[in-house]
Formats: C-alpha cells, sequence, structure tokens
C-alpha cells in the first residue's frame, strides 16, 4: 500500500470515527482539516526523504561509474609500460566497478520516476486539502443553518395549541371586558347616582343662601340712612 493511499484510509477512519461519536459537526471539521494537515507535513517529510534516496543513488552511480572510468585509465598505463599484468588486474576492477554502477543507475532511475509520482500525488493531495479548507466554513455555515431551523421548529413544537399565544389572546379579552365594564359603571353613575341629586338640593341651598345674605345687607343700609 502506497504512503498516500494509507493517507487517504487515515482520513476517512478519522471521519468515520468523528461522526460516530455524534460530536458537533464544526469541531469535526475544524479537526479534520487539523488532520489533513498535520499528515500533509508527514507526507511531504516522506517525499523529501525519497528525494534524498534518489540523490544518494544518483552520486554513488556517479562514484561507481567514475571509479570504473579511473580503472580503465590505469589500465591503459599498465599497457604503456608494458605491465600486462596489472592492466589485466585494473580491467577486472573496471568491469566491477562498472557492473557496480549499472545496478546504481537502474535503482537511480527508478526512484526518479517514483519521485515523480510522489511530487505528483503531493500536489493531488495539497489542493485536495486545500479545497477542504475552503469547503469547512460553506458546510459550517450549512450546519448552523440547519441547527437554527431545527431549534426553532422544537421551539414551535413545544407551544402545544399555541398555548403561549392564546394567553395573550385571553388577557387581552379580558382587558377589553374590564374596560367596558369600567365605561359602563361610570355611565351608570352619571346617569342613575344620588349624587346628581344631592348636588342640585345644595345649589338650591347655596342660592337661598345667597338671597338671605343680600336682604340682611339691605335691612342694614336703610337702618344705617333714617
Amino acid at each position: 500500500m502506497s504512503v498516500f493511499k494509507r493517507i487517504s484510509t487515515l482520513f476517512k477512519a478519522n471521519v468515520n470515527h468523528a461522526l460516530s461519536k455524534a460530536e458537533d459537526p464544526e469541531k469535526i471539521l475544524n479537526q479534520v482539516v487539523i488532520d489533513m494537515n498535520e499528515q500533509l507535513v508527514d507526507s511531504k517529510q516522506k517525499v523529501a526523504a525519497s528525494i534524498a534516496d534518489e540523490k544518494r543513488l544518483n552520486r554513488q552511480y556517479s562514484d561507481a561509474a567514475e571509479e570504473a572510468k579511473g580503472w580503465e585509465e590505469k589500465a591503459t598505463i599498465a599497457l604503456q609500460k608494458d605491465r600486462e599484468d596489472l592492466a589485466r588486474e585494473a580491467l577486472t576492477r573496471r568491469n566491477e566497478s562498472q557492473q557496480l554502477a549499472d545496478e546504481f543507475k537502474v535503482q537511480w532511475e527508478k526512484q526518479k520516476q517514483a519521485i515523480g509520482k510522489l511530487k505528483d500525488h503531493l500536489r493531488t493531495l495539497q489542493r485536495k486539502i486545500e479545497e477542504a479548507g475552503r469547503k469547512k466554513n460553506l458546510m459550517i455555515a450549512r450546519q448552523r443553518r440547519a441547527k437554527a431551523q431545527k431549534q426553532i421548529h422544537e421551539t414551535m413544537a413545544g407551544m402545544k395549541d399555541n398555548s403561549a399565544f392564546s394567553a395573550f389572546e385571553r388577557m387581552e379579552q379580558k382587558i377589553d371586558d374590564m374596560e367596558a365594564r369600567a365605561d359602563a359603571a361610570e355611565e351608570m353613575a352619571e346617569d342613575f347616582g344620588d349624587d346628581k341629586l344631592e348636588d342640585e338640593f345644595a345649589e338650591l341651598t347655596k342660592t337661598s343662601s345667597v338671597n338671605d345674605d343680600l336682604a340682611a345687607l339691605k335691612a342694614k343700609l336703610a337702618t344705617e340712612t333714617e
């Protein structure tokens, strides 16, 4: 199983585990994005290690090829000096170094191809994680809206038979009735109460008193003039 397939499996496992615990989707999404970015960092480190291996293989291939070239030059010098025995030994060493160089070259080329695929997968993974980060806020907004709608519906459903609103209507009708009764009582008091009759008699008494005062004053003036 490739490293990226293992990472994808891990992502799915993390999401399924979080959802199975019935946690807050907002917390889950935030944590999943954090986990994704942590895995991305880990993947980059693994790709960097693979690149380091590729460079090391390239260096080993170059060193082995250079060593083979050196032994061939030594074989040439030995022949020039009529040392065929040394030339034979040098060529043997050259062949060994060249064989090792060829093996390193094969491994280096395979590693180089693998690095190219790993980089492609890494770029794809990074794009998906960036897209997930962008979608996270939208998903959280949808979750919050759904939660608010659910709470509103639950609140409305909790008001059985609209009892709260019915209470308001009953109180309004009761207050209207009380006001009507108060108005009727005031009207009855004005039209049929004893206070009106007493007020009329009081007025008559008040008028008689003034007339008496006026007659007394006239009598006083008549006495003073005699």
